[in-house]
C-alpha cells in the first residue's frame, strides 16, 4: 500500500531536525531502528531485517546507540510499517520519534547547560553567608543554582513532550494560547493553552494535583479553565494520573463536574485515555509512558542515597551510593541556555509527530 501524501509528511517531520540549538534530528540508522522497534512492538519484527540487534528504547545507553547501520532505505521501511502493521502505525513510529527525540535533546542539554554567573546567585549567599569558608558557599550556591536550571530544562522538556505524545495517542492535538478555541471569559477574551483539544473536548492532563498550593492567582487559574473551556462551546475533560487523594484535587474535580465535564483519576484515567486511543496506540502509552512512570512510582526509596556530582568543562557526572553513574561528556555552553520559559510553544501542534 503506498504511502499518503500526509503519511509522507508525518515521516519527514518526525526525522526532521528540532529547532534551536539544541534540536535534533534522525538519520537513516535511528529511523531504521525506531521503525523495526515499532513493527516488534506491533508484533510484525519478523519482517524487518535486523530485528534482533535493535535493543528496547529505554535499554539504549547512551540513547544515540538506537541504531541500524545497514537496511532498507528509511522511507520504504516506513511504508512497509504502514502496511503490514494497520491503523495508527504511523502515529506509533511518529510518536516514538518524538519520545526518542526528547531524549536526545535532553542529553545535549545536559552537555551544554552553562554554569551560573555569580550576578544570578549572589544575593542568596546573604542567608548562609559566615556558616563555612566564602569559597566553598559560592561553590554551593553554582551547583543547586545549575541543578534547578536543569530540573526546570527538564520539566520544560517533559512538557513539551508529554502532553502532545498523550493527544497525538487519542487522536487530539496540544493547543497553544495563540492558537486556542477555549477563551478566557474574564479580561479581553484571551486564548488558554489546552493540553489535549480532540473534537469538542478540552483537555486538562495531570501528573498529580497536590495539596502544596501554588499562588492563589495560579488556582484560581486552574479552578476557571473547565468554565472558560464550557463558555467556548467545550467539554472540559480532567485526567489526572495520581490517584492520591486531597482536598485541591477535590475542588479541582468539583469544579470540572460542576462545568458539565469528566473526570478520570487513577487508574480511570489509564483506562480512558487506552480506550481513546485504541489497541496500537494503546500499547504506545502502556509500554512506554504508564509503565516507566508506575515502576518509578513503584522504586521511589524511603530514604535518599548519598549523591556525588562533579562537573568540569569536558564532563558531568552523578554518582550514587547504590553503585549507580551517569556521566555525559560536555560541550560548548550554550548560553540560551540560560533563560526560557516553561509554557507550550505557539507551534506545539506540530510538534508531533517530530517534537
Amino acid at each position: 500500500m503506498a504511502l499518503s501524501a500526509a503519511q509522507r509528511t508525518l515521516f519527514e517531520k518526525a526525522r526532521r531536525l528540532g529547532a534551536g540549538a539544541q534540536g535534533v534530528g534522525l538519520d537513516d540508522a535511528t529511523c531504521r531502528a525506531l521503525i523495526v522497534l515499532a513493527a516488534r512492538d506491533l508484533g510484525r519484527g519478523e519482517e524487518f531485517p535486523g530485528s534482533a540487534a535493535v535493543p528496547e528504547l529505554y535499554d539504549a545507553d547512551p540513547p544515540d546507540e538506537l541504531r541500524s547501520e545497514d537496511g532498507p532505505q528509511p522511507l520504504d521501511m516506513f511504508e512497509r510499517l504502514v502496511g503490514t502493521c494497520g491503523q495508527d502505525a504511523d502515529t506509533y513510529f511518529s510518536s516514538l520519534a518524538s519520545l526518542h527525540k526528547a531524549r536526545l535533546k535532553y542529553r545535549r542539554i545536559l552537555a551544554t547547560q552553562p554554569s551560573p554567573t555569580l550576578d544570578q546567585v549572589g544575593p542568596r549567599g546573604l542567608l548562609e553567608y559566615g556558616l563555612f569558608p566564602t569559597s566553598d558557599l559560592a561553590a554551593l550556591l553554582f551547583w543547586r543554582k545549575w541543578m534547578f536550571d536543569i530540573d526546570n530544562r527538564a520539566g520544560q522538556e517533559t512538557g513539551y513532550l508529554f502532553e502532545p505524545i498523550i493527544a497525538a495517542s487519542i487522536g487530539g492535538v496540544s493547543v497553544s494560547a495563540k492558537k486556542s478555541p477555549v477563551k478566557r471569559r474574564s479580561g479581553n477574551g484571551a486564548g488558554r493553552q489546552v493540553d489535549c483539544l480532540r473534537g469538542d473536548e478540552a483537555y486538562e492532563l495531570k501528573l498529580r494535583v497536590t495539596i502544596a498550593a501554588s499562588g492563589q492567582g495560579r488556582w484560581s487559574e486552574e479552578l476557571a479553565f473547565p468554565e472558560d473551556a464550557g463558555a467556548s462551546g467545550c467539554t472540559p475533560v480532567l485526567v489526572v494520573f495520581d490517584p492520591t487523594e486531597n482536598p485541591k484535587l477535590t475542588e479541582l474535580a468539583t469544579a470540572f463536574r460542576s462545568a458539565g465535564g469528566r473526570v478520570y483519576v487513577g487508574d480511570a484515567a489509564w483506562a480512558h485515555l487506552e480506550d481513546a486511543a485504541g489497541a496500537t496506540m494503546g500499547l504506545f502509552l502502556e509500554k512506554y509512558v504508564r509503565a516507566p512512570l508506575q515502576d518509578l512510582l513503584d522504586s521511589a526509596p524511603q530514604e535518599l542515597p548519598e549523591l556525588t556530582m562533579s562537573l568540569n568543562a569536558t564532563r558531568v557526572a552523578f554518582s550514587l551510593t547504590t553503585g549507580s553513574r551517569y556521566e555525559i561528556e560536555r560541550g560548548r555552553p550554550d548560553m540560551e541556555l540560560a533563560n526560557g520559559g516553561d509554557e507550550l510553544p505557539d507551534d506545539v501542534e506540530d510538534t508531533l509527530p517530530g517534537l
